[in-house]
């Protein structure tokens, strides 16, 4: 979350809860997620079941850290509540270790048509185009003196799928000096199935991963280009881009690659307010596997919808798969991951804005209303937000022809059209007195009769140091960095696919502009595989934006937050 954000609670609960729905196959689909073996899970041995067991290192980390808390918690109570007796001493306040776990990202399928009714909430699935592929791109990073942590990429289940780099024999510290970093990297494709790519901690601190999941078509109803970062699992996640309107297909796909059975809940958002769907409460996602649903069962006939996504037992990852089809055009598929959450600022990057005069054509057909560049407003709260949106291209601010207003009422979602402001890419801050959600949309194409495709670029954390962004080895690929305000400075180097990390490049930025960088296809003679990036100076914000030659294929990626380091808590003791 940003330095400059505030964090308000925004959530408004349903006046009645829907029966639980029951667990197994009655309703939504459920997948094990167990991908094909490769040589090195041979080689491996019994490493499938050890990296299973790894995957509770999340989980672990976070029980002790409640312990600790806990702990420091019963003692200021005791000692705030009970009078001190003559004599008694005070212990300072210490600060205790929080004891680093393995860093997982949980990583969907690739994009599949789904088949059969929307009458309830499965989702079925059947084979996309003769011309699908897909791949995963996954980069582990080193500590500071070039140790690369025990790393892998397996399966929901935990079966080995590919080694990314052994335990090392033991951890160097990193002496004075400038950071000698080395990566581990792992490419499949194509993809069967969800995957995990987990690395444990190194030297008490979490270690740093990215990974990249990209689907690419250029025939069939699923034509276009859809990629996603790999997300940490989590207990609260808000989706925004749902579209179930005629012609729209969401399917939520939620993944427990932890070893608890997770229950999750869901909260709709839609433009009239909060949707009491029945079978949106208790769903159980077992151990090692994902969940479909198919939102159109729960929210039919909803252009504009925000789904909150919240679990208790095991962490989960949520996707939504989200393809357009006006007739028989295919308008494209993308996945909608999950933003920052509900605050007073939401900033978003890489929105890339065409011509607007073939947009507004384009828009003003029957059917073509969402083919337009537009932002997503959700306000999950009871109290009405005005928003304040400001658009910063590569020469400064860019005015928005209807002014950059727009009031949204508490508890729905609203959409702000972008249409009219200049070709370019563009970083987009929204801003309230009231907390909200935000989202951009991002469109290519402008003739009905061709296809087209879309992306959305969510709201994301402000940049800081050492942010690993894991990119795809083929197509057009641009960092897009944003500073809305002051001067900020960032820094990127490549890391190509033979594990080195190249010379970090630096970029110096006014405030109110937006800076895109093409990204090549090798650096030397290695291919690039992905981007330490970093950040100083005033708050900068950044997204991965993709493309193809060519074509009208757009998707974007937001940089997610840096690896966490050493963490501490406070804990006093006192007799």
């Amino acid at each position: 979350m940003s330095e400059d954000q505030k964090n308000e609670s925004g959530e408004s609960s349903g006046t009645s809860e829907a029966p639980k729905s029951r667990a197994g196959n009655n309703g939504e689909t459920s997948r094990s997620g167990k991908g094909p073996r490769s040589s090195s899970s041979r080689d491996s041995g019994s490493r499938g079941t050890k990296s299973r067991s790894s995957n509770r290192g999340v989980v672990t980390g976070v029980l002790s850290a409640v312990v600790i808390l806990a702990a420091g918690g019963g003692a200021v109570a005791a000692t705030s509540m009970v009078p001190e007796p003559s004599g008694g001493t005070t212990m300072d306040i210490r600060q205790a270790d929080v004891p680093a776990g393995r860093s997982m990202g949980v990583c969907p399928e690739p994009a599949r048509l789904v088949s059969g009714t929307v009458v309830g909430t499965d989702a079925d699935f059947s084979p996309v185009s003769t011309t699908a592929t897909s791949a995963l791109n996954a980069v582990v990073l080193s500590n500071p003196a070039g140790t690369v942590p025990e790393s892998d990429v397996t399966s929901l289940g935990g079966e080995m799928v590919e080694l990314i780099a052994k335990a090392p024999a033991s951890t160097p510290t990193p002496t004075v000096g400038p950071p000698v970093l080395a990566a581990g990297v792992a490419n499949i494709s194509p993809v069967a199935s969800p995957t995990v790519v987990g690395a444990e901690a190194l030297g008490n601190e979490q270690a740093s991963l990215a990974a990249n999941l990209s689907y690419s078509a250029t025939d069939g109803d699923l034509r276009g280009l859809a990629s996603t970062q790999c997300q940490p699992p989590g207990n609260d996640a808000w989706l925004l881009g749902a579209n179930t309107a005629v012609g729209r297909t969401a399917v939520l796909n939620v993944s427990n690659a932890s070893e608890t059975p997770a229950t999750v809940s869901l909260d709709l958002y839609g433009s009239e307010g909060q949707i009491q769907a029945p079978g949106a409460r208790g769903l159980l996602v077992a151990p090692g596997t994902t969940r479909s649903v198919n939102l159109a069962g729960l929210a039919p006939g909803e252009s504009q919808l925000a789904v909150h996504v919240r679990s208790t037992g095991g962490p989960v990852a949520s996707t939504i798969q989200q393809s357009v089809l006006r007739g028989i055009a295919p308008g494209g598929v993308e996945y909608l991951s999950p933003g920052a959450a509900p605050s007073n600022l939401q900033v978003m990057s890489g929105v890339d804005i065409q011509d607007p005069a073939a947009i507004k054509a384009l828009a003003g057909k029957s059917g073509f209303a969402d083919a337009a560049p537009a932002l997503q407003i959700a306000v999950p709260g009871s109290t009405d937000a005005v928003v304040q949106v400001s658009l910063y291209g590569a020469n400064g601010e860019r005015k928005i022809p209807n002014g950059g207003v727009v009031t949204v009422k508490g508890g729905t979602v609203s959409t702000l059209n972008l249409e009219g402001v200049p070709a370019g890419s563009y970083t987009v801050r929204a801003s309230s007195d009231v907390s909200f959600l935000a989202s951009a949309r991002v469109t290519r194409g402008s003739k009905a009769e061709e296809a087209t495709d879309f992306a959305w670029s969510p709201s994301s954390a402000r940049l800081g140091s050492q942010h690993l962004v894991a990119v795809p080895r083929e197509g057009q690929r641009s960092l897009s960095f944003g500073v809305p305000e002051g001067r900020g400075t960032v820094s990127y180097a490549p890391v190509t696919a033979d594990g080195k990390v190249g010379k970090a490049i630096d970029v110096d930025m006014s405030g109110g502009t937006t800076s895109v960088i093409g990204l090549p296809d090798k650096s030397g003679s290695s291919a690039v595989v992905g981007y330490v990036v970093s950040a100083a100076g005033d708050p900068v914000y950044g997204a991965l934006v993709l493309g193809k030659q060519g074509r009208t294929d757009v998707s974007v990626v937001a940089i997610q937050d840096a690896a966490a380091g050493l963490e501490k808590v406070p804990v006093s003791v006192g007799y």
